[in-house]
């Protein structure tokens, strides 16, 4: 494990969770065609909200105006990856292991609190966002999830078959990565 990984915070400054949701928000609107969120002036805390009512917004507006669902998760997808690649590459992210202990600091900073295992399972408690959503909304917007995820762990897919916002009691996720010679 790179000793950068190693000695990041579990709770990330105010300063640097400001520049995730800025980054956050910025990636969300290109894959939504909309201006990003102004989140300059804004406390941490006020860019989570501000944040996650962005994205509540623009992703109700995309299902209202008929928008192919399986075309905006692509985008979001498409969107997130990104991140997750110059993520995986300047911290030097090589095992599951270390995919998941990023995901945890990572994720922590934006109010969720997740726990993943070498196997690539995903358990969430708590998650800010499910306040927002509904259980469609959470399905549409966890594209994101799996592009950030997937570009962290040099392109493994992430797959729900629980979430909070449907009543379970956590999240639950699978991050499956291909082996060589997979199809």
């Amino acid at each position: 494990m790179r000793v950068l990984i190693k000695v990041l915070p579990h709770n990330l400054p105010a300063f640097i969770r400001k520049k995730i949701f800025a980054q956050l928000g910025e990636a969300t609107a290109d894959a939504f065609g909309c201006p990003a969120p102004a989140l300059d002036h804004l406390s941490s805390d006020d860019c989570h909200r501000a944040y996650a009512l962005f994205t509540r917004e623009q992703a109700e507006k995309a299902l209202r105006a008929g928008r192919e669902v399986s075309i905006i998760k692509t985008l979001l997808y498409q969107h997130a990856y990104p991140l997750g690649v110059r993520l995986r590459n300047w911290f030097g992210v090589d095992t599951m292991e270390e995919v998941m202990d990023l995901g945890q600091i990572l994720y922590r900073a934006i109010g969720v609190e997740i726990q993943g295992n070498h196997q690539g399972d995903i358990t969430v408690k708590r998650c800010y966002f499910s306040q927002f959503y509904s259980g469609p909304l959470c399905d549409l917007v966890s594209a994101f999830d799996d592009g950030v995820f997937s570009g962290l762990s040099g392109g493994g897919r992430l797959t729900f078959s629980e979430r909070l916002t449907e009543g379970g009691e956590s999240c639950r996720a699978k991050l499956c990565i291909r082996r060589s010679g997979d199809r």
